[in-house]
């Protein structure tokens, strides 16, 4: 049997934008609201909340883009 880790087991399946602040290591608020208002993050929203499937989130973590941040 191989050893698998879960990306963000503790977080349930669909998560807030608190959560997701946790998610992206404490980004602050403005950045976590730029990313789902521009639309990096996939969300819905309802009402005044953002639901964010913790796939979208991950995603977006495993993407090009961020894989190839230079970092310097």
């Amino acid at each position: 049997m191989s050893n698998k880790t879960i990306m963000f087991e503790k977080y349930p399946d669909v998560v807030e934008v608190n959560q997701l602040r946790e998610m992206l290591g404490g980004i602050s608020r403005k950045l976590a609201y730029k990313l789902l208002s521009e639309k990096e993050i996939h969300s819905v929203r309802i009402g005044r909340t953002y639901k964010i499937p913790k796939a979208c989130v991950i995603e977006y973590l495993l993407s090009e883009e961020m894989c190839h941040i230079k970092i310097g």
